[in-house]
């Protein structure tokens, strides 16, 4: 009886030992939109934090930072652009253009709730390929041989391995950049051996400034490093936001935002939206022109929960855009359609 108690005994241990650990996480049940809490196992999932940066407090979902001091985190944005154009004759042309932007951000110290940082300008890359012929800029490669290309080549590669000066609070709210002065004084000078007209070369500068500059950084920044509303969300809620598509601000681009999840460490968020699809005609005697134009945007993006950092952005939008003149009996039209993908920290995805 001793024998059979200890084996049983033993027995009982066994199953105890076999049985898995579970662990609870929230998320959208994508067939009925509802908010649902699954066990799935406990190791696959990720160590969260006591006090996450994206936490769920009574149902709703905040978004902060706990970055720590001496580390750094990436923040590299990779954009593809697949365009093609039919003329009115059905003939094709398709080009293809690569960007990558690759900096990262080092935390020096923290003050109360403030961040001291050093932004690292890495590299840039960009890549154009049409008709079988690809031309590619790239800081990390030597000087290429075109002419044309050393300008960009030269301006990029000074734009790089700049360091500059930036504060942001835990909430995520950029404070402020600086030392960009240094970095127009060294694109001044590399493109100094390029260009010796001083109108032509100040001119070049004056360009760079416009697009390389304190409010410029800020709001991208604003953009990719805090998506949830400071007020916070429900896991499934959607939220709303649009910005001006062109100079007068007459067509915007909306953005929807939905919380899928928030479990394994991350929160994840799905895009959709775009500019709705709008017809411009214009007639001038029999002669009618019409301008069509439509945006589409899907992706997700998803933020480490522990510390609030973006760890992978994947959107694709796709814009379609139709030009046509009639006069009534025949007409002709001109298509073009760009499908591009948005990656943040791509090599995450």
């Amino acid at each position: 009886m001793k024998n059979i108690a200890a084996l049983a005994l033993i027995s009982s241990i066994a199953l105890v030992s076999c049985k898995k650990e579970t662990a609870k996480i929230t998320k959208v049940d994508p067939k009925t939109g509802k908010t649902v809490t699954v066990e799935v196992p406990a190791d696959s999932v990720a160590k969260v934090a006591e006090n996450p940066a994206i936490k769920n407090s009574a149902g709703i979902v905040t978004q902060s930072f706990k970055l720590e001091k001496g580390k750094t985190y990436p923040l590299t944005t990779y954009q593809r652009d697949v365009k093609t154009m039919t003329d009115p004759q059905g003939k094709s042309i398709t080009a293809t253009t690569e960007s990558t932007d690759e900096m990262n951000f080092t935390v020096n110290d923290i003050k109360g709730n403030v961040y001291e940082m050093t932004l690292n300008l890495v590299s840039k890359r960009s890549s154009q390929s049409a008709q079988g012929k690809t031309v590619v800029v790239d800081t990390k490669l030597p000087l290429p041989k075109e002419d044309d290309l050393k300008m960009i080549w030269n301006i990029n590669r000074a734009l790089t391995s700049n360091k500059l000066d930036m504060k942001m609070d835990t909430k995520g709210n950029v404070i402020s950049i600086t030392g960009f002065d240094a970095v127009y004084t060294k694109v001044s000078n590399a493109v100094g051996s390029l260009i010796k007209d001083a109108n032509e070369k100040a001119s070049v500068v004056a360009s760079l400034k416009q697009s390389f500059n304190e409010k410029v950084l800020k709001d991208q920044f604003n953009k990719n490093l805090t998506i949830i509303p400071k007020k916070g969300v429900k896991v499934g809620e959607k939220w709303t936001t649009s910005e001006n598509a062109d100079p007068s601000g007459s067509i915007k681009v909306t953005s929807n935002y939905v919380l899928k999840s928030l479990g394994n460490g991350t929160a994840e968020i799905a895009v959709s939206g775009g500019i709705p699809k709008k017809t411009e005609k214009k007639a001038q005697g029999p002669i009618t022109h019409s301008l069509s134009s439509e945006l589409v945007q899907n992706g997700t993006i998803k933020f480490d929960a522990n510390t609030g950092w973006i760890t992978n952005q994947n959107i694709t939008v796709k814009t379609t855009q139709i030009e046509s003149i009639t006069d009534g009996k025949q007409s002709q039209s001109m298509t073009s359609v760009s499908n591009s993908s948005v990656m943040v920290n791509p090599s995450a995805k």
